[in-house]
Parts: structure tokens; C-alpha cells; sequence
């Protein structure tokens, strides 16, 4: 059987649109046992060709509990690994953390309190983390006693606001096996069974208990959709797109690095050249100094040979000077 690859943003939402299929995916992923779900995927448009087409889709969902508790759950989806992300990822989750849709309103004692929905982050990455192997990880958040080292029970609200739980899901690593419900449901994400054609994976039916039958129902009425194909082909080219234009930075990176490096062994050699002269010019001022004391000297013995009375030519002699330089000296 052939269905749409989840791991396009539009075959995604439109998956997440069906809410008894958002509610399973969520719930498995979660362990909450939603029973009231609202998904709002932000799209994010752009001109490209000659349609306005969707550039990238940020999903939301807020959901609610068995215990009337409510939970924001924000969904990222990633194909391929850019430079980008994680800022991206990082400005959304701020975004949802100020927003003030994302807060209950409650009239205690005539006066307004306001509490904030706590947050869930999932990522799905198309990509391997740097060293983690895991298929699925949950970071969850534990209360310490740093005095005593004991772990608190009871849910504060200041911390619950503040703070997160996330999962993080490496799809490249989702063909290990099927040893859970949750592995299970997520291995429909898995790259392996993609064919010829990148919008489309492979696989049997059978091979899945019928709870999630109308997720693969759900894929399989996704990739009859024109509409969809077309989106997927547009996800591939701004992809594309984006990951020559990297391309290009890095490369144009690592030519001004070398020619920065060039500069620098330049200024190296002229810093050296430099230095050089500057020895030379030390010792010419030295010998120029050399010579200033013995030209004093020659002068001062000119000078007393000439008050001892003794001739022009005689001081010649002595000193080895021509008469003129003598007559000179004595003027």
C-alpha cells in the first residue's frame, strides 16, 4: 500500500486536521489521554514560482486531559538539517511562551487571575542528533531538593510556566523495530519504506493493529490529493533551494577564512620584514653614533694639537687627516 510521507509539513496537517487522528498521534507520543484537542498550524507563505505556495507550517495544538488539565503542545517538523533550525525553533517556542492566547483567565475574588498553559515541545527531525542513538527521547523535567537530594512530588505553578517537557524523535533511527505502541505508530514516519518517489512510503496494512487504520487512511486519501502532490513537490524545491543557497555561504565562509588566513601570513612576513628593517636601522644608527664619537674625538685631538702650536702638516701626519679637513676643523 502507498500513502503520503508524513514528514512533509502539508501531508502533516493535513494529517493533524483529522482529530481523532491528531488526538491517537498526540496521545501516544505523550502518554496524556487527551480527550479534547484544538490543532492551529500557522502557515507561513511565499511567492515562489507561479503559485503563493506554503513555505513552512509551525504546529500547535492545545489539548486538554482526562483531568481537565490543558497543555500547549507545539509540533516541529524538520526534512533536512539547516544551519537555521534550532534559532527558528527557539524564536517560535519564545513566541508561544508570550503569547496570551496560550493563558487561562479565571475570576478568583472578583479579580482576574491569569495562569499560563504549561508547554510541550515535539521535534520531529529528519536528521540524527550528534551522538544519541534513540528513536524517540523524552526530556522531562524532575523538582530536587538540593539539600537533601529528594525529588518533590507536588506540581507548582511558577515552575510549570516556566519550564517544559520535550520529545525528540529521530526518524532516521525509527527503523530499529516495533517493540511498542509508540514505535509502532511512528515507524509510519519511516524513511526506509520511501520508493522511487520521496512523497510516497510503502507498506502493509496488516502490519498495523487497527487503531491506527485511519491514520494510513487518512495518508493513503492524502497522496490521491493533487493539491497536496503539488505542495510536496514546492517543500522539495525551497529545500532545495535553501540547502544550495547554505551551500554557497559556507563555501563563500571558507574562501574569506583562506584569504583572511593569506592576510594574515602576509602581515606576518611584512610584520618580519619590518622588524628586520628596524634591526638594520638600530645598527646604522649605532655605527652613525660610532662615528659621531670618533669624528668628536678626531676634532677635540686637532684642536689640542693646534694649541700645543704644532703645525698644519704636522697634525696631519699624526691624525692621517688631509690639510684641508685640519684647516677646516680649526676655523
Amino acid at each position: 500500500m502507498q500513502i503520503a510521507n508524513p514528514i512533509y509539513d502539508v501531508v502533516f496537517k493535513y494529517l493533524l486536521d483529522d482529530d481523532r487522528v491528531a488526538k491517537l498521534i498526540l496521545s501516544t507520543i505523550t502518554k496524556l489521554n487527551i480527550v479534547d484537542l484544538e490543532f492551529k498550524p500557522t502557515e507561513h507563505r511565499s511567492e515562489v514560482k507561479e503559485t503563493l505556495t506554503v513555505f513552512h507550517l509551525d504546529f500547535i495544538a492545545k489539548v486538554k486531559d482526562d483531568n481537565g488539565l490543558e497543555y500547549i503542545i507545539i509540533i516541529e517538523i524538520q526534512k533536512a538539517k539547516l544551519p537555521s533550525d534550532i534559532m527558528r525553533f527557539r524564536r517560535y517556542l519564545g513566541e508561544q511562551y508570550m503569547s496570551s492566547k496560550n493563558a487561562t483567565y479565571d475570576t478568583l475574588n472578583d479579580k482576574i487571575k491569569t495562569s499560563a498553559v504549561p508547554i510541550i515541545s515535539i521535534y520531529f527531525l529528519g536528521h540524527k542528533l550528534a551522538y544519541t542513538k534513540a528513536s524517540v527521547i523524552k526530556v522531562q523535567r524532575d523538582y530536587i531538593n538540593m539539600i537533601d537530594g529528594t525529588k518533590i512530588v507536588e506540581k507548582e505553578e511558577f515552575i510549570e510556566s516556566l519550564t517544559h517537557d520535550s520529545f525528540i524523535i529521530q526518524i532516521p533511527y525509527l527503523k530499529s523495530g516495533r517493540r511498542n505502541s509508540l514505535e509502532t505508530i511512528l515507524s509510519l514516519f519511516d524513511q526506509e519504506n520511501k520508493g522511487e518517489d520521496e512523497h510516497i512510503l510503502n507498506i502493509k496494512e496488516s502490519d498495523y493493529p487497527k487503531k491506527y487504520h485511519p491514520i494510513i487512511r487518512r495518508l493513503l486519501r492524502a497522496i490521491a490529493d493533487s493539491d497536496i502532490r503539488k505542495k510536496m513537490d514546492i517543500e522539495d524545491e525551497i529545500i532545495r533551494d535553501f540547502q544550495t543557497m547554505e551551500r554557497i555561504i559556507e563555501d563563500k565562509k571558507k574562501e574569506v577564512e583562506e584569504r583572511t588566513k593569506e592576510v594574515e601570513e602576509k602581515d606576518k612576513e611584512l610584520d618580519l620584514k619590518n622588524k628586520e628593517v628596524e634591526e638594520k636601522n638600530r645598527e646604522v644608527e649605532e655605527i652613525n653614533r660610532e662615528v659621531a664619537e670618533k669624528d668628536k674625538t678626531i676634532i677635540n685631538s686637532v684642536v689640542e694639537f693646534s694649541k700645543l702650536g704644532l703645525s698644519v702638516e704636522k697634525i696631519a701626519e699624526i691624525t692621517k687627516l688631509f690639510s684641508k679637513e685640519i684647516i677646516e676643523i680649526l676655523k
